[in-house]
């Protein structure tokens, strides 16, 4: 597939762009291949480039010297990352990890804050991005604390069907059980509990690697 291609698929951003602005984007891009497990960005670093996922799953997490290690959230095709360590000028906050084979695009910060000095669509578009970030991680930093582990699962997979932060997503995600449960952070057996309870709920179908959501809303307020 082309890089253009690629980006009118998984970058809702780009069609925002006026034709100069798209060929500024499409000569400064650079795309790279990871293996499943790879690390693609590690937290310390310096941010030079924003990331955009085009094909695979990764998966944004801490870790401590002890060796804990906790998830903050998952990424699929289509999700861009790292917009805020570009607007403060800072180290990455956070490790970048390929779930699964994946395909990474990085804009570099030159081209990035070019686009926010000559567009004013790309900057609403980066207003809507951070405000929904924000509501996502406090929404996470509650049902973390506060619900059981069918409905963590539940809020789990409705982050990533957020139709704002992963636009073009559709009702269905290629994704296995046990990446639920990286993302979850429970055990590979109690996310399949949790997605059969889910199912049996009438709110997501199960299928081969996949999952289809019946209901984004009923995932949202399950266990409130």
């Amino acid at each position: 597939m082309q890089l253009k291609e690629s980006l009118q698929n998984a970058a809702a951003w780009y069609a925002l762009l006026t034709d100069v602005q798209q060929a500024r984007v499409l000569r400064d891009i650079s795309v790279v291949h990871f293996s499943a497990g790879a690390m693609i960005e590690r937290k310390g670093e310096m941010a030079y480039a924003w990331i955009g996922v085009l094909d695979g799953l990764i998966k944004v997490s801490v870790g401590n010297s002890d060796g804990k290690m906790a998830s903050l959230t998952g990424v699929p095709a289509g999700g861009w990352i790292g917009e805020g360590s570009l607007l403060k000028r800072e180290a990455r906050k956070y490790d970048v990890v390929a779930l699964r084979d994946c395909t990474i695009a990085r804009l570099p910060a030159a081209c990035f804050d070019w686009l926010l000095d000559n567009s004013i669509p790309f900057n609403r578009y980066l207003l809507h991005q951070l405000n929904e970030r924000v509501a996502q991680f406090i929404g996470k930093a509650e049902y973390d604390r506060l619900l059981a582990p069918d409905a963590r699962v539940a809020r789990c997979l409705a982050e990533l069907f957020n139709p704002l932060l992963y636009p073009g997503q559709g009702m269905r995600l290629n994704i296995t059980q046990e990446e639920v449960g990286y993302l979850a952070r429970i055990s590979r057996q109690r996310t399949n509990q949790a997605m059969r309870v889910l199912e049996a709920a009438e709110l997501l179908r199960i299928e081969y690697g996949a999952v289809q959501v019946l209901s984004l809303e009923g995932l949202k307020q399950y266990g409130m």
